[in-house]
C-alpha cells in the first residue's frame, strides 16, 4: 500500500520539515509565468507609484489568506481536501475535491502548452513540434510530483535560487535601460484599469494555489514556520512575479520574463528560466490535483492519480487551454476562495481551533451548513462589483459562523 506523503491522513509530527524546505517548495510554486502576464496588464494601466501600492495590497491580502490556511494545515496536519471532510461532510467534500482538482488540471494544461509553444518560438523549431512537446513535457513535469514532497523539495532547492538570480539580473538590466527609478516614474499608462480590478487580478492569479498550499504547509514543523513560509511565497514570491511582469511591460512591452530576457540578449538564461519556472509550478500543480483526486476517490494511489492527471492535462493542452487563461482566472477568483472561508469558520468557530483525529471521527455524509455557506460565498463573489475573492471568503466565513451559532454550535447534518 502506498502511504507516501499521507494523501488520506494527517502528517505525523516526526515527518515535519523546517523553514527553508517549506519556503523553497512554496516559492517554486509561486514563481510562475502566468502571474507575470497578469502583472503585465497592471504595468500598462498604472503609474509606477500606484502600481507598487496595488501590488503591495493585493499580495498582502493573498498572502494573509494563504498563511491563515497554512496555520490551520500545520496545526491539524491536514490539507484542504481532507479539511473539506469536516466542513462539507464525507460525500459533500467531493464537491470541493472536484473544484480544486479541476482548477489545478487547468493550470497544468496551460503550463504544459506554454512550455511547448514558447520553446518552439524561442528556439525556432517547426510548429509541428508543439504537440509532441506537449505530450513529452506533460509527462516529464509530473516526475518530481510522483516522488512527492521530497522530489519537489530537491528540485526547488536548486531552481529557486537560480530563478531569483535570473530575475534580479533582468530587473537590474531593465532599470538601467529605462534610466533608473526616475525613468520608471516617468512612464505613463497606455491602458485603463480600476484599482479594485487590479487587486482582483493579483489575488486571482494564485488564490487557487493559496487555497491548496496546505498540501505543503501541513508538513511544517510549527505554525510559525507554516505562516512565515507561506507569506514568503504568496506575499514576496507572488509579488515579485507581478512586479517583474509589470516592469517588463512598462520597459519592454513584454510581460513574460522569458520574452524580457530575450529582448535583453540573455538567450541561454531565458531558456533556463522558462524551464525552471514552469517545472517548479507544474509538479506542485499536478501534486495538488493528485491530492484532491485521492480524497475524491478515497484511494492512496497518489502516483497513479498523478499520471492520470498529467494525461488529462495533456489532452486539455492539445485542445487549446492555452487560449483560455483570462476566463480561467475569473473562474478561480470566484469559486475557489469561499472554500477557504468555510474551512476557517469550521476550524475556529465549530472546532475551537483543533480538529479531532480524522480516522477516529465518524463524519456525516453532508454538512449542509458548510455546503450552504460555500454556495452563499460563491454567489456573493460572483455578483460582487468589487474584490470578488475577498468578498467570497468573508461571505462564506460569516454565513457559516452565523448558522453554527444559530443552531447552538451544532450544524444541521444529514446522512446520505
Amino acid at each position: 500500500m502506498e502511504t507516501t506523503d499521507y494523501p488520506l491522513s494527517e502528517v505525523p509530527k516526526d515527518k515535519r520539515k523546517g523553514l527553508f524546505s517549506i519556503s523553497v517548495v512554496l516559492l517554486g510554486f509561486t514563481f510562475f509565468t502566468s502571474t507575470m502576464w497578469a502583472g503585465g496588464s497592471l504595468g500598462q494601466a498604472f503609474e509606477f507609484k500606484e502600481l507598487m501600492v496595488a501590488i503591495l495590497i493585493g499580495n498582502l491580502l493573498l498572502g494573509g489568506y494563504a498563511a491563515t490556511l497554512g496555520y490551520i494545515a500545520c496545526k491539524s496536519g491536514l490539507n484542504t481536501a481532507l479539511m473539506g471532510r469536516f466542513c462539507f461532510g464525507e460525500v459533500g467534500s467531493k464537491l470541493s475535491d472536484f473544484v480544486l482538482g479541476f482548477t489545478q488540471i487547468g493550470w497544468y494544461a496551460w503550463g504544459t502548452a506554454t512550455m511547448a509553444i514558447v520553446l518552439v518560438k524561442t528556439t525556432g523549431l517547426p510548429e509541428s513540434f508543439e504537440i509532441p512537446l506537449m505530450i513529452f513535457f506533460g509527462f516529464a513535469f509530473c516526475l518530481t510530483a510522483m516522488v512527492g514532497y521530497k522530489g519537489m523539495d530537491m528540485l526547488s532547492r536548486i531552481a529557486v535560487p537560480a530563478m531569483m538570480l535570473f530575475i534580479l539580473v533582468s530587473l537590474y538590466t531593465g532599470i538601467v535601460d529605462v534610466g533608473g527609478f526616475a525613468g520608471l516614474a516617468g512612464q505613463k499608462p497606455t491602458e485603463s484599469m480600476g484599482f479594485a480590478a487590479a487587486i482582483t487580478v493579483i489575488i486571482g492569479t494564485f488564490v487557487s494555489g493559496g487555497t491548496q498550499a496546505t498540501n505543503w504547509s501541513r508538513f511544517a514543523s510549527s505554525p510559525k514556520v507554516a505562516v512565515i513560509a507561506t507569506m514568503a511565497a504568496f506575499f514576496f514570491g507572488n509579488g515579485l512575479m507581478v512586479l517583474t511582469g509589470a516592469l517588463g511591460s512598462l520597459i519592454y512591452q513584454q510581460a513574460d520574463i522569458v520574452d524580457v530576457m530575450l529582448a535583453q540578449g540573455f538567450v541561454i538564461l531565458a531558456v533556463l528560466m522558462l524551464f525552471l519556472n514552469i517545472w517548479t509550478t507544474q509538479d506542485n500543480t499536478i501534486y495538488n490535483f493528485a491530492v484532491a483526486g485521492c480524497n475524491l476517490m478515497r484511494t492512496d494511489k497518489r502516483r497513479l492519480v498523478t499520471v492520470g492527471g498529467a494525461a488529462i492535462g495533456i489532452v486539455l493542452a492539445v485542445g487549446g487551454m492555452y487560449n483560455m487563461l483570462i476566463p480561467f482566472l475569473v473562474l478561480l477568483g470566484t469559486f475557489i476562495p469561499p472554500i477557504g472561508g468555510v474551512i476557517m469558520a469550521d476550524f475556529w468557530v465549530k472546532h475551537r481551533g483543533e480538529y479531532p483525529k480524522l480516522q477516529e471521527t465518524e463524519l456525516p455524509a453532508f454538512n449542509w451548513i458548510g455546503l450552504s455557506s460555500y454556495a452563499a460565498g460563491s454567489a456573493a463573489a460572483y455578483f460582487s462589483p468589487v474584490l470578488p475573492p475577498v468578498v467570497g471568503v468573508f461571505a462564506a466565513l460569516i454565513v457559516y459562523s452565523v448558522l453554527i451559532k444559530a443552531t447552538s454550535a451544532q450544524p444541521a447534518l444529514s446522512e446520505a
